[in-house]
């Protein structure tokens, strides 16, 4: 029986190869991975970022805030009874950070100064819930997370 002997020179090259190939593998996956972006226009967007800021602290000192609830059937927003409800205006984002094609947006259409978006145009997840809403000039910026279909 004839036995293989390894010497030093060759343990380091299998070592090195194995070290390589590895390395390779770890690229191709990182290569393959989804990555979504908040937006699109992500750069655009990080330039508004201190009117955002502006926004949320106007939010924040409003006496009745915007509210928002999950129920058994959709999404129902409160807006502060204390706002005209006809100059209640702006959009609501739903970012779902799993799947960018869940990604859903809705115009604010105030009713009594309630909306509700029902579960059949939110696919089941977790979202990210953006408020950029307005009452008359001023502008407000409210969010949370919710999870739809438990």
């Amino acid at each position: 029986m004839k036995t293989i002997k390894i010497n030093w020179g060759a343990g380091i090259a299998a070592v090195y190869i194995g070290f390589v190939a590895m390395i390779l593998v770890l690229v191709g996956m990182s290569a393959g991975q989804k990555i979504d972006l908040v937006t699109d226009h992500y750069y655009e967007e990080e330039l508004k970022f201190q009117g955002k800021i502006d926004k949320i602290k106007r939010a924040d000192l409003l006496p009745q805030p915007l509210s928002w609830e999950v129920t058994n059937n959709g999404l129902s927003i409160h807006f502060p009874k204390i706002m005209n409800d006809k100059s209640i205006s702006g959009k609501i984002n739903l970012y779902c950070p799993s799947n960018d094609k869940n990604d859903r947006s809705f115009a604010i259409a105030s009713t009594n100064n309630e909306q509700f978006i029902p579960f059949s145009n939110i696919p089941q997840g977790r979202y990210k819930v953006q408020f950029d809403w307005k009452s008359g000039e001023t502008t407000y910026w409210n969010e949370g997370v919710i999870v739809t279909g438990k």
